[in-house]
């Protein structure tokens, strides 16, 4: 950092500016918040008002009263990094500013008056007392699934669920004696029965009548925006409860039925099934989410969003102690120990913290784009793109490889979209192959245009296209206004079939 910089950059939420006269009682207070938040520089002999450079030549005996401010009024010690900076100050002598590296630290840290203050912006906030809680939290200095859930006893522990567990752990004693003897899932204090969080949220019988939002919530959109009002797009709501366990189960089993796959003939003759999201990253991703989200914060739940081109996570809690955006591949927290330890043991995590750089490296080995993460508010939202987006894959990849290609050109004024040729194709060919057609031992002649007998309807190109039976419709009609289509038999067993006599269908 130069004088030039210090001078130019505004305080933000790693950098400041102090005096030299600052009281090392009221200095304290910046380099806690620091510490608590992501780190940042402070910067010295520089007038945080008027940018004015004071320097520290002159004030010997205060500069070591600061210097001592991390160790003498931090609880605990802050270890601050020191430099020196040469300069000219306003009165044009030589001179130094004192550079104080702090940073970001897993500990809470708070003044010799036992308060807790967090850098937000330009400003070293105080905080309150859930604040305070949140953050020892997020820092690992308390966990909050060792916390007693209140009013749970034994009685809501599904002993069938630990028998199970037990089980597959190899325990030798009892449900109830690995329960009392065993990550104080149950203690007993003041004569009273506790039960954990973590144990009403691994074996609860109903973990939702402690933590209602203690659930998974998955919603898909059509197109690739969320709209709401009148313009709501919500195609699919679907919500799940239970145990975390039974959650990961279900949720992953639903979005498996949400998954595009597109199947082709390759070039050997044989049938190749591609899928936007790979399975693997699915279950990585929502286990992760159950792993890691904060517990403590009851107003949301987690919330799977699927658009057209993108899945989005999001997990109530900010990334938890040193982990970042930008360093989350590597730096390694567990939130919810207790739990991540229950889900290794049913293979849903392999090594601790390594569950993300697992996926990335996978979707890296495929040429598929890495997720990205960012906070927002205290949602942590995680975002797996599309390995293929239905408007622009759809024709490469589910039509069936021909040397007929139909020919379609229309003179209307307007020429036909994608979309528009793509049900064309599949009415035409009357060949559509997929995971379920596949299985009917049809005879593709891929050097042939060779109809199969398969009735196109309006819920069959709904399906192969991944796409609503409205926005279907509307393309239909579309097509048969233009005289291109027409249906043919009855309402519900008839099918759509090209007008071979039409001019324009060459």
């Amino acid at each position: 950092m130069t004088i030039d910089e210090i001078i130019s950059r505004k305080e933000d939420q790693t950098f400041d500016c102090k005096s030299i006269q600052i009281a090392p009682k009221a200095l304290a207070v910046p380099i806690v918040a620091m510490a608590n938040a992501d780190g940042g520089v402070l910067a010295i002999g520089v007038s945080d008002k008027t940018r004015r450079i004071e320097g520290i030549n002159q004030h010997t005996k205060q500069l070591n009263e600061l210097l001592r401010v991390p160790m003498d009024f931090c609880i605990p010690s802050v270890r601050v990094r020191y430099d020196y900076l040469p300069c000219v100050d306003c009165y044009g002598n030589e001179n130094r500013i004192l550079l104080m590296y702090v940073p970001a630290s897993s500990h809470l840290h708070t003044n010799q008056a036992d308060e807790a203050f967090m850098r937000v912006g330009d400003k070293s906030r105080k905080l309150g007392f859930d604040e305070r809680m949140q953050l020892m939290y997020d820092k690992g200095e308390r966990n909050y699934e060792d916390e007693a859930a209140y009013g749970a006893t034994i009685d809501d522990v599904d002993i069938r669920a630990v028998e199970d567990y037990i089980k597959v752990i190899g325990y030798g004693k009892s449900a109830l004696e690995y329960l009392y003897e065993n990550n104080d899932f149950v203690k007993e204090s003041d004569g009273k029965q506790k039960v954990s969080n973590a144990c009403i949220l691994l074996f609860g019988k109903k973990p939702q009548r402690f933590f209602p939002r203690a659930r998974t919530r998955f919603i898909r959109y059509e197109g690739t925006e969320e709209k709401v009002g009148t313009e709501m797009n919500v195609v699919k709501d679907v919500t799940f409860e239970g145990s975390i366990l039974n959650q990961i189960e279900k949720t992953v089993a639903y979005l498996e039925t949400q998954v595009r796959e597109h199947s082709y003939l390759g070039q050997n003759g044989q049938f190749v099934t591609n899928r936007n999201y790979p399975k693997f990253a699915i279950q990585e991703m929502v286990v992760n989410s159950e792993c890691h989200r904060d517990y403590s914060i009851k107003g949301t739940e987690i919330q799977i969003k699927m658009f057209d081109d993108r899945l989005v996570f999001e997990s109530p809690g900010k990334l938890p102690g040193l982990v970042r955006a930008e360093n989350i591949r590597h730096t390694h927290f567990s939130r919810n120990p207790k739990i991540a330890q229950f889900l290794k043991a049913y293979n849903y995590v392999k090594e601790f913290g390594e569950g993300i750089d697992r996926i990335c490296n996978e979707l890296e080995s495929r040429g598929a784009t890495i997720p990205s993460f960012y906070t927002d508010a205290f949602i942590l939202k995680a975002t797996l793109k599309a390995e293929f987006v239905e408007e622009d894959t759809v024709r490469g990849r589910t039509d069936v490889e021909t040397d007929v290609p139909l020919n379609v050109a229309v003179n209307t004024g307007k020429e036909l979209t994608e979309r528009q040729k793509d049900i064309l194709n599949i009415i035409n060919h009357k060949s559509p192959v997929d995971n379920k057609n596949v299985a009917v031992n049809v005879a593709v002649n891929v050097a042939v245009n060779v109809a199969v007998n398969v009735a196109v309807n309006t819920k069959f190109l709904a399906e192969r296209l991944g796409l609503n039976r409205k926005t279907i419709q509307r393309e239909l009609n579309w097509l048969q206004e233009q005289d291109l289509i027409r249906w043919i038999g009855a309402d519900k067993n008839g099918h759509w079939e090209i007008v071979k006599d039409n001019p324009n269908n060459n």
